[in-house]
C-alpha cells in the first residue's frame, strides 16, 4: 500500500463521503472507490460498511485508523523538515480551540502567526473539551487549547488562569457586596454546560461537596447566559467566556476563588514537527509576554 492510499482512506474518513473525498482530492469517484477497493484486497478485510446511500467504519478500520493517522503525520514532518534544510517554511498546521478562546484569543494569534510566517497555514478546528482531546488522540489536530483539569493524559503547557464567576439574574440579590460564596451557590438553581464542556465547574462542585441543582443541560455558552438572563436559574462560567457575550446577567466573582487554567496540548512526537513548533512557540511566547 501507498502513502497515497492511506491519504485516500483518511479523506474518505474525515466526509465520510466517497464524493466529497473525490472532490477534496481532485479525483473521480470511481478512482477513489477503486483505490479502497485495492487496499481491501491487500489487507484482507473490508474498511466500511455500505448500506443506503451511507457508509461507516469496521471495527476492523476503526482499529487501523490512529495508525494510518500516524504514519500521514510522519510523512508531513519529514516535509516539512526537507522544506526547512531547503529555506521554505510552508505547511499547514491543525489547531483545536474552544468557544471564548476562539472568540478571544484565536483572532490575534492567526493574523500574528501569518504576518512572520506567510507560508504557513493555520487550520482551525472549533469544539468541546473533549472534541479536542479525541482530535488530539486521532492526529485529527496537531495542537489544541485545552483546560488543565480536561487534558487527562495529554500533555499540557499551562497559560492562563481564568477566574470562574458567577452570572445571575438582574432580580438575584447576593448576600454579600460584590462577590458570592459557595455555600450561597448551594441553594441555587443552575443553568449548567454540558457534561462535555464542563470541567471546571464540576470540579469546583467536587471540591465544594455539593452536587448542583439542574434542569437545564446547554451546549453553547450564549444560550446559555440567555436562559440566566430570562431567571431560569444561575450559571458558573469562566471570566473569558462572560466577557465574550453581550448578556444582560449580573456577574460577580465567586469566593473561595477558583479558576480554570488554560493551557496549550500537544502529544511531544508531533510538537517536534518543524511548523507545529513554530506556533507552540509562539503562543507560549505571546501569553509569556501578555500575562509575566
Amino acid at each position: 500500500m501507498t502513502l497515497f492510499s492511506y491519504k485516500v482512506f483518511v479523506t474518505i474518513v474525515e466526509h465520510m463521503n466517497f464524493r466529497k473525498a473525490a472532490e477534496e482530492l481532485n479525483l473521480t469517484p470511481s478512482a477513489v472507490s477503486h483505490c479502497v477497493s485495492g487496499m481491501e484486497e491487500e489487507l484482507g478485510f473490508p474498511l466500511f460498511i455500505r448500506k443506503n446511500n451511507k457508509i461507516s467504519l469496521t471495527g476492523d478500520a476503526k482499529s487501523l485508523l490512529p495508525y494510518i493517522k500516524q504514519l500521514l503525520l510522519s510523512e508531513n514532518a519529514v516535509n516539512q523538515a526537507i522544506a526547512e534544510i531547503q529555506g521554505f517554511e510552508k505547511g499547514t498546521v491543525k489547531l483545536g480551540c474552544f468557544n471564548s478562546v476562539c472568540i478571544s484569543w484565536i483572532p490575534k494569534l492567526v493574523k500574528n502567526f501569518s504576518d512572520k510566517y506567510p507560508g504557513i497555514k493555520i487550520e482551525l478546528f472549533q469544539g468541546t473539551y473533549n472534541d479536542i482531546v479525541k482530535w488530539l488522540e486521532n492526529g485529527t489536530i496537531d495542537l489544541g487549547f485545552l483546560s488543565v483539569s480536561s487534558a487527562g493524559k495529554i500533555p499540557i503547557t499551562p497559560l492562563y488562569n481564568d477566574r470562574l464567576m458567577c452570572a445571575v439574574p438582574k432580580t438575584f440579590k447576593t448576600r454579600n457586596d460584590g462577590f458570592i460564596t459557595i455555600d450561597e451557590l448551594k441553594e441555587c438553581d443552575f443553568v449548567q454546560p454540558a457534561e462535555n464542556c464542563d470541567a471546571d465547574s464540576q470540579m469546583l462542585f467536587e471540591n465544594s461537596g455539593f452536587v448542583a441543582q439542574s434542569t437545564c443541560h446547554v451546549v453553547d455558552d450564549m444560550s446559555i447566559l440567555t436562559m440566566v438572563q430570562s431567571g431560569i436559574g444561575v450559571c458558573i462560567l469562566p471570566k473569558m467566556t462572560v466577557e465574550s457575550y453581550n448578556a444582560n446577567v449580573d456577574v460577580y466573582p465567586i469566593y473561595p476563588e477558583a479558576y480554570r487554567v488554560i493551557g496549550i496540548s500537544a502529544f511531544e512526537s508531533t510538537r517536534k514537527t518543524p511548523i507545529v513548533n513554530k506556533l507552540y512557540n509562539m503562543i507560549v511566547d505571546l501569553f509569556t509576554e501578555q500575562y509575566t
